[in-house]
């Protein structure tokens, strides 16, 4: 698995994953995502400004992340200051068939390893409250639940607010 930055040649590949994607995160009660977002515009976007990465699976696109210091003014819900500078993670998808092969886990250690290019020690990330594999997974990286907040962009919807400090964390 390589994890390299998306091109604008991937998006039919990454659109087809996100599109699979949603029907199963929709029958687990996870409504984070539907067909309206994300869309092809939001990726060509996160590829203009060379934040969306991929996992590559010898030409297949195993999974995507868009690695951001975009943050939700929401995240002050869970107590965390979304004035301090972090790296956070959006748009984290697997694709259904590489799913438990440690594809997010991947994607999330590209998301460090950019923290820690740009010496930023603070990394963040959210999920919906419905996403249970994403609650197993943000813990077993170092990510600590902060808090439950919601987000104007998803009305209705509550989501799970996770933080991970790696000055806290240099020597795991």
């Amino acid at each position: 698995m390589t994890i390299r930055l998306a091109t604008l040649n991937d998006i039919p590949q990454i659109l087809a994953l996100v599109a699979d994607v949603i029907p199963i995160m929709k029958t687990a009660g996870n409504f984070q995502w539907d067909y309206d977002y994300p869309n092809k515009q939001v990726f060509t976007d996160d590829i203009n400004l060379n934040q969306l990465w991929v996992a590559d699976i010898t030409g297949a696109i195993a999974g995507v992340a868009a690695i951001t210091t975009d943050q939700d003014a929401e995240y002050a819900q869970a107590g965390l200051n979304p004035d301090e500078t972090a790296i956070v993670t959006h748009r984290l998808a697997v694709n259904i068939n590489y799913q438990g092969r440690g594809v997010a886990a991947a994607l999330l250690k590209q998301a460090e390893q950019e923290a820690i290019g740009r010496g930023i020690e603070i990394l963040r990330i959210d999920t919906n409250i419905a996403n249970q594999a994403t609650q197993k997974l943000f813990p077993k990286l170092g990510y600590v639940l902060a808090g439950e907040i919601s987000l104007d962009l998803r009305p209705g919807l509550r989501f799970l607010c996770y933080e991970k400090r790696l000055n806290n964390n240099l020597n795991q």
